[in-house]
């Protein structure tokens, strides 16, 4: 009897963490879940054995809530799983840095290197939804200085991303797929599917001098904003000191080639440097 007591607890505590774990058993509090337990019980009187059933009051969200705890524990680790992907595959001249306290903020810049936007230094923030990595959670991004391009809207600095990518798919979109549309429109030379900013996809089509004026403003106020830094920003940048002229020069006169140079001839230049 009390062998088979044994195993009628872990019958119950089985079946109450399978009804926790298995999605779309979730109740209001104010109902309560019915169970009927594979637990037989012995009346003192008689030799009579009968099932209970067993009413629990949903008073506890915590045990209801595992399922999803799980699933966006999940989504978390895809997001830190796609991150580490951009080490090797982000697009080039585009950086993108987490914030310290969100997983699911970053801070990014990119470089623009040749195309009407040449020498410009746009930075960004990026926000992914909570259910990232769910069908049709789009991040978003926006920038901090104005950006005259019919991707973007003028006014809120926000990439119209939905419209390039109506249904996000997780399987086959991720943080380096919106890094490289961001990238593709300062480059772009059309402009036909941009609905953001129809004002200046007219003006690119009809008067390419006008528009190239009003690129050339955001590129000039771009570089002018490249040191006013958000308050809670990890993509810093800070003004170049005497320090850093002193290295670059001393750079330029003694390094043939950049991608031979190691870390420990850096140093040993800098002492011979200090020294003289």
């Amino acid at each position: 009897m009390a062998h088979e007591k044994h195993h009628d607890a872990e019958s119950l505590l089985h079946r109450l963490w399978q009804e926790c774990l298995t999605p779309k058993k979730y109740l209001p509090l104010e109902e309560s879940i019915n169970i009927s337990l594979p637990h037989r019980y012995y009346d003192s009187n008689s030799s009579r054995r009968e099932t209970k059933c067993l009413t629990l009051p949903n008073n506890n969200p915590s045990l209801f809530d595992i399922q999803e705890e799980r699933e966006q524990a999940l989504r978390d680790y895809k997001v830190t799983i796609e991150y580490k992907h951009l080490k090797s595959h982000a697009p080039g001249g585009v950086y993108l840095v987490p914030t310290l306290t969100d997983l699911r903020h970053f801070h990014g810049i990119i470089f623009v290197r040749r195309g009407p936007f040449t020498n410009g230094v746009f930075k960004f923030q990026l926000r992914l939804p909570r259910l990232y990595n769910d069908t049709s959670q789009h991040p978003t991004i926006h920038f901090f200085s104005p950006v005259y391009n019919p991707h973007v809207d003028f006014e809120t600095g926000a990439l119209d991303i939905p419209t390039a990518y109506p249904v996000w798919d997780p399987a086959r979109h991720y943080l380096v797929t919106v890094l490289t549309f961001l990238k593709k429109i300062f480059y772009a030379k059309t402009f036909q599917d941009a609905v953001a900013n129809p004002v200046a996809r007219e003006l690119q089509e009809t008067d390419s001098a006008a528009y190239r004026e009003k690129v050339d403003a955001c590129v000039r106020e771009s570089q002018r904003q490249v040191f006013q830094n958000k308050q809670d920003s990890t993509a810093v940048f800070t003004e170049e000191e005497l320090a850093h002229r002193v290295l670059r020069d001393l750079l330029k006169q003694n390094v043939k080639d950049p991608a031979q140079i190691s870390k420990q001839a850096i140093l040993s230049m800098i002492d011979k440097a200090s020294n003289v």
